[in-house]
């Protein structure tokens, strides 16, 4: 089977953002690749931090990722930071990364505006990035839209690499993107890519309360000033939303009756809560019972970082050979 590789980075609670741009693929992926997902710690130290609460973040976010259905007996999945491997090859694609191909990335122009004084860590993101998906010898990466300028130079370092040092057998394969169904989720704002750090989430643990309150204030079509204003569905959220959480039929309803202002937007949303909280319902009783028992969470952890770390062995033997490194033994 192809190898496949993705990571997410431990902000806590995975959001309905995560499940549906990302992780509902991962799981489906399961039959049909050979997958290895990781817990990127690493990456979430290249912004400001709580670190009392990282490794809580990151036991939360494996609990999501096991409730949600990624399958230990199917794939392999570990925390970051557990195999030194990764940033040990990250240093090695530093010395072929140009600077000014990292400047251009977009997330680094966006991000680097956000703050005075810029990490380097945060302009070398995209290396590690590239590391993580290299030590493995992944075939193909399952990714975003907003992902694909960094797995084009995952791509770049690999051909550098194996051109410099790889001779006619190279090591590094050009790993392919694999765009998920579901490319971008727009927060609650109706403005921003979903992201915690905006505070324009749903939890997919979140109660069917909490998942009320969250929708009954969120954006929708600024056409609709009152419930008998016309809409455009298009142009909402909301309606977006329901595309991912309704039935065809109930699609189809919305649509309707925002065009036709035949109900409000707070009866839009109403749906959409009920139709959401039952989707979700399954994941939270799973991920209930999971946290439950948090010696088995660390021993699948453990696991994984077990078999992590013997598939980037065999990699970086072979890296730091060709890179004329001297071996630790006769």
């Amino acid at each position: 089977m192809s190898r496949i590789f993705s990571g997410i980075q431990p902000s806590g609670e995975l959001h309905i953002g995560n499940w549906l741009g990302a992780v509902r693929n991962w799981v489906a992926l399961q039959d049909e690749y050979d997958c290895i997902y990781c817990i990127v710690d690493l990456h979430a130290i290249t912004a400001p931090y709580d670190a009392s609460r990282l490794a809580e973040r990151t036991r939360e976010m494996a609990i999501g990722l096991l409730a949600s259905g990624i399958d230990p007996s199917r794939s392999v999945l570990f925390v970051q930071s557990h195999v030194p491997a990764h940033t040990l090859l990250s240093w090695f694609l530093t010395t072929l990364a140009p600077v000014g191909e990292l400047e251009r990335m977009t997330q680094y122009k966006d991000k680097s505006q956000r703050v005075e004084s810029v990490p380097a860590g945060l302009l070398c993101y995209p290396v590690l990035m590239a590391a993580d998906v290299l030590l493995y010898r992944a075939d193909a990466v399952p990714v975003g839209e907003d992902q694909v300028q960094h797995l084009e130079l995952t791509r770049e370092l690999a051909r550098k690499w194996n051109a410099g040092f790889a001779g006619e057998f190279p090591v590094f394969p050009e790993p392919k993107a694999l765009l998920t169904p579901a490319r971008r989720i727009i927060g609650l704002d109706g403005q921003a890519k979903m992201s915690k750090s905006l505070g324009n989430t749903i939890g997919i643990l979140e109660s069917p309360a909490e998942i009320w309150d969250k929708l009954r204030p969120a954006m929708t079509d600024p056409a609709r000033k009152t419930r008998h204003d016309p809409g455009t569905p298009e142009v909402c959220n909301i309606y977006a939303l329901h595309q991912h959480f309704s039935p065809p039929g109930t699609v189809a309803e919305v649509a309707l009756k925002c065009r036709t202002a035949g109900w409000g937007c707070i009866d839009c949303k109403r749906v959409l809560a009920d139709n959401m909280a039952a989707t979700l319902a399954p994941i939270r009783e799973r991920a209930a019972a999971i946290a439950a028992e948090p010696a088995a969470v660390t021993a699948t952890l453990a696991a994984g970082a077990e078999k992590a770390r013997g598939l980037a062995e065999e990699t970086m033997q072979l890296v730091t050979t060709q890179m004329g490194f001297a071996p630790e033994g006769p």
